[in-house]
C-alpha cells in the first residue's frame, strides 16, 4: 500500500510539474520571439499606432486597430452572452423544476462542445447573409456578426459557472427573504444574486477571456479589415485573426514575424490579467 501511495504521489507531482514546464515553455517562446521587435520600434508606437501594414517598406506596425477589433468584438459578445448566460443560470437554478432543469441543461452544455469552426460556418452561411439583407450593409462579415457568434459561444461558460454560484447560496437566505415578505423575484435579484455576485462576475471574466482568445470564429466572420471600426457593421481584424492569417506568410525572424509574436505577448497579458481578476473574485467569494 505504501508503495502505491508513493508512486501515486510522485506520478501526480510529475504531471503537475510537466504542466507548469509546458506553460513556462510557451511563455518563454512567445517572449523570446516577440521582444526583439522592441529594439527597432517603440512599444507605445506598436500599441497605439493606427496603421497595420507589415509588408510595406518601411512597415507600419501599429496594432491599435487590431486591439480595438478584439475589444469591440469581445464587448459585443459580452452584451449577447452575459444576459443570456446569467438569465439561463437564474432560470435553471431558481425557477425551473427538476425535470425541466435536467431537460434543458444538456442542451446548454452541448453548445460548449460544438467546434468553433462550426460556429464560424454558421456565421458565414446563415448569419452574415441575414445581417447584410436586414441592415442593408455591404458585407455581413463584420463586427456585429462576430459579436453575436462569440456571444453564443460563451453562453455555456457563463451559464454553468453562474448556476454553480447561485446554487451555492444557502437555502436559509432564500427562506429568510421570503419570510420577511419579499416575493420570488425580489429574493432572486436582491438576495441570491448579490450573494453569488463574486461567482457570477468570475464567470463573466472567464467568458471575456474565452471570447478575446477565440481565433477561428473571428477569422471567418469578422471581415478581416485591419482598421478602426466606424460602426458596428464595419469589418474588423482582431489580434487572434491577424496572427492566424499572417503567420504562415511571415518570414521566420523578420520584423513581421516578430510583430505577430508581439501581438501574442499583448494577448497573453490581457488574458493573464483577466485570469488574475477571476482568481481574485473567486478568492473573495471564498473569504466571504
Amino acid at each position: 500500500m505504501k508503495t502505491k501511495e508513493f508512486l501515486f504521489k510522485y506520478i501526480t507531482l510529475a504531471a503537475a510539474s510537466l504542466s507548469i514546464l509546458f506553460l513556462m515553455g510557451i511563455i518563454l517562446s512567445i517572449f523570446k520571439e516577440g521582444l526583439p521587435l522592441f529594439n527597432d520600434i517603440n512599444f507605445s508606437d506598436f500599441i497605439f499606432g493606427r496603421k497595420w501594414h507589415p509588408t510595406d517598406e518601411p512597415a507600419d506596425l501599429g496594432i491599435f486597430p487590431l486591439i480595438s477589433g478584439s475589444i469591440f468584438v469581445t464587448l459585443g459578445a459580452l452584451l449577447v452572452g452575459v444576459p443570456l448566460g446569467v438569465g439561463s443560470a437564474i432560470y435553471l437554478s431558481e425557477i425551473a423544476s427538476t425535470n425541466v432543469r435536467e431537460a434543458l441543461k444538456p442542451f446548454i452544455e452541448i453548445l460548449a462542445g460544438i467546434p468553433s469552426v462550426i460556429y464560424g460556418l454558421f456565421g458565414m452561411a446563415v448569419l452574415a447573409p441575414l445581417v447584410r439583407k436586414l441592415f442593408n450593409v455591404p458585407t455581413g462579415l463584420n463586427l456585429f456578426s462576430a459579436s453575436i457568434i462569440l456571444g453564443i459561444m460563451i453562453i455555456p461558460i457563463i451559464s454553468s459557472l453562474s448556476e454553480d454560484a447561485l446554487s451555492a447560496v444557502s437555502k436559509e437566505l432564500r427562506e429568510a427573504s421570503l419570510a420577511l415578505g419579499a416575493n420570488r423575484i425580489e429574493t432572486i435579484f436582491k438576495v441570491v444574486l448579490p450573494a453569488a455576485s463574486s461567482g457570477v462576475i468570475s464567470s463573466i471574466i472567464l467568458g471575456f477571456g474565452r471570447a478575446i482568445g477565440e481565433t477561428m470564429v473571428v477569422l471567418m466572420v469578422s471581415g478581416g479589415a485591419a482598421m478602426l471600426p466606424k460602426s458596428i457593421f464595419s469589418p474588423v481584424r482582431p489580434m487572434t485573426s491577424a496572427i492566424a492569417s499572417e503567420m504562415g506568410e511571415a518570414v521566420n525572424g523578420s520584423q513581421h514575424f516578430q510583430a505577430l509574436y508581439g501581438i501574442a505577448i499583448v494577448l497573453f497579458l490581457i488574458t493573464f490579467l483577466s485570469s488574475l481578476l477571476m482568481q481574485w473574485f473567486a478568492g473573495r467569494e471564498n473569504r466571504e
